[in-house]
């Protein structure tokens, strides 16, 4: 391993040189790519091609695409952290890994019916579905916590890219000063992504996409021989099962993981719209499932690495003079400088598929209305470039990423089951017992209330009033709201070993999600109970933005019985009451 003395010594000038020459090649490619196509006045004027890249990618893009926007520069602390900590091993590294890729097998059973509700010709995201599903309030509720999403995962890559090129230019993070130079790196991060994400869209990260997808593949291939073979790497087998095992608080974390991962990317509008950008549902559901494989892979990678550097240097670990994010630094360290190259480049192109995924998921959250009420598309550029501008000011910040993803996760778990409620739209009457309402607007609105009042409740149970990082001292939030960070301490007032350990935190998860799909459907029973049908139309209408829309709900009081319902008529059903596209494009607004 890597000795107290040895430290990175990348020349800054050569950093800069990477990072620009990356981001230059996919810009490059972007404006070479418009040029080709010949339609230059969509530059000016966006169309629906520049916001959905509509049924347009063949499976192989999507694949592609899905692993290289979903893996950011982020993965070298997250997995890393699992394996280099000896009570998650195992459990973490496969938990964290296959979490990642699960969103991708939802959307692979959700996308058809989602883009069939709101319409194939009509739809770019999940936003659409609430609007389409239920009304204006929960259509902004969702794009409210869309936005919290991405713009967190946007600071999260603006920080580890940051922290990243300053560990290797041989920079402190902990300190100020190289704030101005992280803050440098994260403007430039933003500037370029957004340079070609605005000139061509969608079809210009899916392009990207493609190449940046098998250079994350053939780097990752590098680094494995890289530093599997260093001898100073060297392990046997004994003192590698030594320092794994399968222990429970892994598998806590795994439960946690699996909850956390799944509810917030449900909320990330830029997978949504590769569900609309497949050519056809097949396309879809082979793409995602290749992408999900690359991510399962890549994940296990990194998680693998974490455990070689700790089974290298326990009491350095243990003892926390080392730390487990950044074991995979440790590894690298000791290879020839042109591997910090490598390493570089790889980070860059992850973080530049992540950003630009996210930029383009921002610009879709209004894609529906601007299009609908024939308004220039370039309002959303702008949205995209305030998002950018209080990204680079948060990753300024530093926050460690681990703690950031948990919470925008949670808050995500807040709403992700009223949302996907939705999908039942006839009431289900169950063996003549009870029925089970199909979701209203204002149901499911006090649904997602009540899983953000569930959070706060289990911050009182617990006796967390104040988000304190354990080790560095900083206080994230004070009062109600501290517990959305989710830093428990044991009982004794010691940290857990990881950010996501504890019975707490997964019981948090799992509990939160139940309360907030439970309610939703309560308080909608209690809104048909005391409004009637009328209970069944939209809760909010804006005027001038809702004119004519007055059918979006379709949450019909026809009875299904469970118990008698032939399962193949049900599905002849459900054809029947489809309405006819020409319906379909009146009500979500088919430019």
């Amino acid at each position: 391993m890597a000795t107290d003395n040895e430290e990175f010594n990348v020349p800054v000038s050569d950093a800069w040189g990477v990072l620009l020459g990356i981001l230059g090649f996919f810009a490059v490619m972007t404006v070479v790519s418009v040029f080709l196509k010949g339609d230059l006045r969509a530059i000016l004027r966006p169309t629906d091609t520049f916001l959905s890249a509509r049924s347009s990618a063949s499976w192989y893009s999507i694949g592609l695409s899905y692993f290289a926007s979903g893996m950011g520069a982020w993965i070298v602390y997250g997995t890393t952290e699992m394996g280099a900590t000896r009570s998650l091993s195992w459990w973490g590294v496969i938990g964290y890994s296959t979490a990642s890729s699960f969103p991708a097998m939802l959307l692979m059973f959700l996308g058809p019916k989602i883009k069939k509700r709101v319409g194939a010709d009509a739809g770019y995201t999940a936003t659409d579905f609430a609007l389409a599903r239920y009304g204006r309030l929960m259509h902004l509720h969702v794009v409210c916590i869309s936005c919290f999403y991405m713009y967190i995962y946007m600071v999260a890559e603006f920080t580890s890219l940051s922290n990243v090129y300053a560990t290797v230019t041989g920079k402190s993070i902990a300190g100020n000063d190289s704030k101005d130079y992280t803050t440098n790196i994260a403007v430039a991060l933003a500037i370029m992504t957004w340079s070609y994400t605005a000139l061509a869209g969608l079809p210009a990260s899916i392009f990207t996409d493609k190449f940046q997808g098998v250079v994350i593949a053939a780097v990752v291939t590098m680094l494995l021989v890289a530093t599997t073979s260093l001898k100073r790497n060297e392990l046997s087998r004994d003192e590698f099962d030594d320092a794994t095992g399968w222990f429970s608080k892994g598998f806590e974390a795994l439960v946690t993981l699996y909850i956390a991962i799944a509810s917030a990317e449900l909320f990330n509008q830029g997978t949504w719209q590769r569900v609309w950008a497949a050519k056809s549902d097949f396309d879809m559901r082979a793409g995602f499932a290749l992408g999900a494989l690359f991510v399962t892979l890549v994940m296990m990678f990194f998680g693998v690495m974490g455990m070689i550097a700790y089974a290298n240097d326990r009491d350095a670990y243990d003892s926390f003079q080392k730390l487990a994010y950044l074991s995979f630094f440790d590894l690298l360290l000791p290879l020839p400088r042109f591997w910090h190259f490598v390493t570089l480049a790889l980070l860059t192109t992850l973080a530049a598929s992540s950003v630009d995924t996210l930029q383009n998921g921002l610009s879709s959250v209004l894609s529906h209305d601007l299009i609908r009420h024939k308004l220039s598309a370039n309002w959303s550029r702008i949205v995209v470039v305030v998002f950018n501008i209080a990204a680079v000011i948060q990753a300024a910040d530093r926050f460690e990423v681990v703690p950031l993803f948990l919470v925008a996760d949670l808050v995500c778990a807040t709403s992700v089951g009223p949302l996907f409620a939705g999908l039942l739209d006839k009431d289900v009457d169950v063996f003549g017992i009870f029925t089970i309402p199909a979701p209203t607007e204002l149901g499911a609105f006090a649904g997602c209330l009540a899983g953000l009042a569930t959070v706060i409740v289990n911050g009182e149970i617990n006796d967390v009033n104040k988000a304190v990082n354990p080790y560095t001292g900083k206080v994230y939030e004070k009062g109600f709201l501290a517990y959305f960070w989710l830093t428990n301490t044991k009982s004794n007032g010691e940290p857990y070993d990881c950010s996501l350990c504890g019975v707490k935190t997964m019981v948090t998860f799992i509990v939160v999600p139940l309360v907030s799909t439970t309610a939703c459907f309560v308080f909608s029973k209690l809104d048909i109970y005391l409004g009637g049908d009328k209970a069944r139309e939209p809760f909010l209408i804006v005027p001038r933005l809702d004119d004519g829309d007055t059918r979006l709900v379709t949450a019909r009081p026809v009875v299904l019985d469970v118990y008698d319902a032939d399962p193949k008529q049900k599905d002849k059903d459900d054809d029947d009451d489809e309405q006819p596209k020409a319906d379909r494009e009146v009500l979500v607004g088919d430019p």
